[in-house]
């Protein structure tokens, strides 16, 4: 990048970092939704939650077979 160039993009700097900033953001929480250990929980909450009678039986099995295809490789 010349000097030039450097100067005409330096107020362009903090978006730029910004963006960076998400991005890497963005690549943690799918790293974090896909680790096989929070879908485990995930799935425990849902059937705590079932058993509680805060979700119906159709709402559980939703959200089991969504769990279900995220933590098989490939899909369910």
């Amino acid at each position: 990048m010349g000097l030039f160039t450097g100067l005409l993009t330096l107020p362009l700097a903090p978006v730029r970092g910004t963006v960076w900033i998400a991005e890497r953001l963005l690549e943690e929480v799918e790293r974090e939704l896909d680790d096989p250990r929070n879908i485990e929980a995930q799935l425990l909450d849902a059937e705590e939650r079932y058993e509680r009678g805060e979700i119906t039986q159709e709402e559980y099995e939703l959200l089991e077979d969504a769990l279900m295809r995220r933590l098989t490789p490939g899909g369910w």
